[in-house]
């Protein structure tokens, strides 16, 4: 793999017109162990690549008239290159003028826009492709791929201002998810607090630093107990680091998560494909996005023949003699759930490692969550396991598909401990497909999510934040023998509202690209 001919070419990625800053991660109480060089270059190089433009200093501590307005901000659709109708095969171009709330343009770039095409009345949705001028401005390209009507629709998910305070909580606070262990000796028992990134504020740690692959972890020593009797790990809560007028960054129906008004038509009308004209973007490998909807079902553009697993029938046939490893975090918790409830066989809830167990047609799904940082609510210490370790123990063969999600619970860490995690398990994946080559795995890819401070804090789980984290999984694993689950643009094209644990619909086309990775169509 040559990370330094590494592309933006995913749509979790924005591209740049000029080359943005890429500060990393610097404080004294989150540090990393030197890697050999080879790492250390792809490390700096994948740092780079979730380079993000700076936002000016503003006027103010935050002058919120200055910050981007999505009342104030518009889009545009492009007459067609050469004038006419729209048709199948033609590309949709969008302008994008963000403007600040007294009604001026905007300077700098950096906003995280999120633009869809889409016709409710058929089902359709298709995620667009944002290049940021750097000057106030975007352009979003879209393929037209169906007749009918399509409504081009953007979101405003943060400001640059927004993403400004983001980056500087992951470089000053990477502390701010709350975790907890248990220490107990007979009838004492004592909690302390734990973190990759513990301060050091002159009590003793106990260090949980990984033996083997290196991954750290620490917590505070209790007062009259060993660091060997630790029992459980938890999260119990999440830090308030925002100040207030942080928090006006944030507003939703303001500010946040707003979507933003047409300058002219919203939507135009699609002809039928020109007979001298070849669709955009099909199977043809360049960039643009990997699938659509069309009736509600997941078409792909990327040469996958997406097929329909509607029932227990064609789903066990597919899977029958196979064993599915699931490691990860509960956005493919969700796919192990979708199998427990469509086979009929005998389930173990063993936390975090159950299984199911489909006895008639010999399929086993399990699994198992990844190691830390990991905010279950609670979790017994023998039960963690790190995902290359796991990895290392499978025979692996032409029956074993092995299934990756993991990145939700890396947002609020320096970015540098993500990549050395997915360093770590790439490794154990090139081992696995040296010993058994007909090993199949497959990657689920981040997701776009909707925040509410009542649930799930936007300092901890942004979509700027997955954004980071879903470019650096993309690239670690780019030219392996892997398959992937396109899970951001699925969630992205589809008319329900983005969700970290995406509703029914959209898992279940999410299971028939799985499928069809693991029963292909033969040509």
């Amino acid at each position: 793999m040559d990370l330094l001919e590494f592309e933006q070419k995913e749509n979790s990625a924005i591209t740049f017109k000029k080359e943005p800053i890429y500060p990393t991660m610097k404080n004294d109480f989150c540090a990393f162990k030197p890697l050999p060089p080879a790492e250390a270059l792809e490390e700096q190089i994948l740092i780079k690549s979730t380079a993000w433009p700076e936002t000016p200093r503003l006027s103010s501590l935050i002058a919120l008239e200055e910050t981007s307005d999505p009342a104030h901000s518009t889009f545009t659709i492009l007459p067609r290159k050469g004038g006419g109708e729209w048709h199948v095969g033609d590309q949709l171009e969008v302008l994008i003028e963000m403007r600040d709330s007294r009604g001026h343009a905007k300077k700098y770039g950096g906003d995280l826009l999120v633009p869809r095409l889409h016709s409710r009345s058929l089902g359709a949705g298709v995620a667009g492709q944002v290049v940021d001028h750097l000057n106030g401005s975007y352009s979003v390209a879209f393929p037209l791929l169906w007749e009918g009507d399509a409504e081009v629709e953007v979101l405003l998910d943060h400001s640059s201002e927004a993403i400004s305070v983001q980056r500087k909580l992951n470089r000053e606070q990477p502390d701010r998810v709350i975790f907890k262990s248990k220490f107990q000796s007979g009838s004492v028992s004592e909690t302390t607090t734990c973190n990759i990134c513990l301060r050091q504020d002159g009590r003793p740690q106990c260090n949980y630093t990984d033996l083997r692959s290196g991954e750290p972890w620490f917590c505070y020593k209790p007062k009259n107990l060993s660091c060997d009797t630790r029992m459980t790990h938890m999260r119990t809560g999440y830090k308030q680091v925002l100040s207030d007028e942080e928090k006006k960054l944030f507003q939703s129906n303001v500010n946040f998560e707003v979507f933003m008004k047409a300058l002219g038509q919203a939507n135009v009308t699609v002809l039928p494909q020109r007979q001298e004209q070849t669709r955009t973007n099909e199977n043809t490998g360049k960039l643009g996005p990997s699938g659509y909807y069309y009736q509600g079902v997941w078409r792909s553009l990327d040469g996958t023949r997406v097929q329909q697993f509607d029932n227990y029938s064609a789903t066990s046939q597919c899977l029958k003699g196979k064993t599915l490893h699931v490691f990860g975090d509960s956005t493919v918790r969700q796919w192990f759930e979708y199998f427990e409830a469509l086979l009929p066989g005998y389930t173990k809830i063993d936390i975090p490692k159950p299984f199911v167990w489909d006895k008639a047609n010999e399929i086993l799904v399990m699994f198992r969550y990844h190691g830390n940082p990991f905010r279950n609510a609670l979790l017994r210490v023998h039960q963690q396991r790190y995902v290359a370790h796991e990895l290392d123990r499978l025979d692996g063969g032409p029956n074993t598909v092995v299934v990756l999600g993991i990145w939700a619970h890396f947002t609020t860490f320096p970015i540098e401990l993500y990549i050395r995690r997915l360093q770590n398990i790439r490794k154990a994946v090139v081992r696995l497909l040296d010993r058994a080559p007909s090993t199949l795995v497959v990657i689920r890819t981040g997701t776009l999510q909707s925040i509410t401070f009542s649930h799930l804090p936007v300092t901890c789980n942004g979509n700027w934040l997955s954004v980071q984290v879903d470019k650096v999984l993309r690239a670690i694993f780019k030219g392996l023998n892997v398959r992937w689950v396109e899970a951001w643009e699925m969630v992205q094209a589809h008319d329900l509202p983005n969700d970290l644990h995406p509703k029914r619909p959209i898992i279940k086309n999410m299971i028939n690209v799985l499928l069809s990775h693991i029963c292909p169509v033969r040509a």
